[in-house]
């Protein structure tokens, strides 16, 4: 469990870079940013989620735990106000992925993270990793239906 909390921290330190004016489009991932409190974005992305019949399989506390370990490792430098990651699949949207291509399940689960900045105290960062759309047309039309969950998510959030 830990050393999944420090890829993500890894992932989302890379979210960071690539912010720019707080809407993010990449290959590998969307950024998205709105002004408001930690706490209000990040149950609307709950709900968001819920809200589609969806279960969330476990939120990782990603700002809490590197703000645990920081003096073990010997950081001195604050990287987050807050950050948790969702992680979730879609029963159905994840069986048509898998029965496209078993070897699918490595984009499962899906991961939304939420996060503050403490050099942006008022700004909420969401961010997700896209799928990579690979494998024969069964499997890329599945995966962009995960492409398209996910989109739709964030945008319920940040509308």
């Amino acid at each position: 469990m830990r050393g999944a909390a420090i890829i993500l921290a890894g992932w989302l330190a890379a979210a960071i870079a690539w912010a720019g004016d707080g809407h993010g489009m990449h290959d590998y991932m969307r950024l998205y940013s709105v002004q408001g409190s930690f706490e209000d974005v990040r149950d609307d992305l709950e709900l968001a989620i819920t809200g589609r019949g969806i279960k969330i399989n476990n939120i990782a506390y990603i700002g809490r735990m590197l703000a645990r370990t920081a003096k073990e490792v010997g950081a001195t430098r604050q990287v987050f106000i807050e950050a948790q990651a969702f992680e979730f699949c879609s029963a159905t949207i994840s069986r048509a992925t898998m029965e496209a291509d078993p070897h699918n399940i490595v984009f499962c689960p899906y991961v939304i993270a939420v996060y503050v900045l403490p050099e942006e105290p008022d700004r909420v960062y969401i961010a997700y990793r896209r799928p990579r759309l690979v494998g024969d047309a069964a499997s890329r039309r599945a995966l962009a239906a995960v492409d398209r969950l996910l989109a739709d998510i964030v945008a319920e959030v940040v509308q």
